[in-house]
Order: structure tokens, then sequence, then C-alpha cells
């Protein structure tokens, strides 16, 4: 059981997809993306196991709900620098979460 506290600590925002890839180096089914998180934290890199449900050409343009303070990973010869947040219905099926209205790139959640 997380307490609030440690909830609180993990910096979740909202940022824009400018740029997805396939990555067929990964093991999992993934897609490489480029997201721009505003003006505070810049431009981040993720690898997300979007494959069941998007394409790239889908992702480009669409805003997603990223943490981004849990440190980089390295998948293959790529670092992760952010974790993408999405519904996940059964093993590797992911869903994004999705905004019922665009809002600033860097937006927090709370």
């Amino acid at each position: 059981m997380a307490t609030a506290e440690e909830f609180f600590a993990i910096d979740i925002r909202v940022g824009t997809v400018l740029q997805a890839e396939p990555f067929p180096d990964a093991r999992k089914p993934s897609i490489k993306l480029l997201i721009d998180f505003g003006t505070e934290l810049g431009h981040k890199r993720s690898s997300a196991q979007l494959t069941t449900h998007y394409t790239p050409e889908q992702l480009v343009g669409r805003q997603v709900v990223a943490a981004v303070n849990l440190g980089s990973r390295r998948i293959a010869s790529y670092v992760s620098e952010v974790l993408v947040l999405g519904a996940m219905p059964q093993g590797t099926e992911v869903v994004l979460l999705a905004l019922d209205q665009p809002v600033a790139n860097g937006t927090r959640i709370g």
C-alpha cells in the first residue's frame, strides 16, 4: 500500500507526441516516442508497448499522460526517460489515458 506522500512524489505531466516510430529491437512490441512536455521539462523520449491499439502515425500530435521523474531505463539500445500511462486490460495491451480537453504541455496531473 502506497502512502499519499509516496503517490504525490510521482511527477505526472501531460505532453504531446512529436515523433513516433516502430521499435523492432525491443523484446516486446513497442513504439519509440519523442514527447514535448513544455518549456520546463522539454522533450523526453519513451518506449511504450502501444502496438495493440495504436500505430506510430496515430500517436503523432496526441496528448499523453506520463510519469516524468522515475529515472531513465535502457531498452535495447534506446534510453526511455518517461513512463507513458495507460490502462492495461490484459497482458501487454495498453489503452492510453485521454484528456477531455487539450491542456498546455507540461501541465501537472494531481
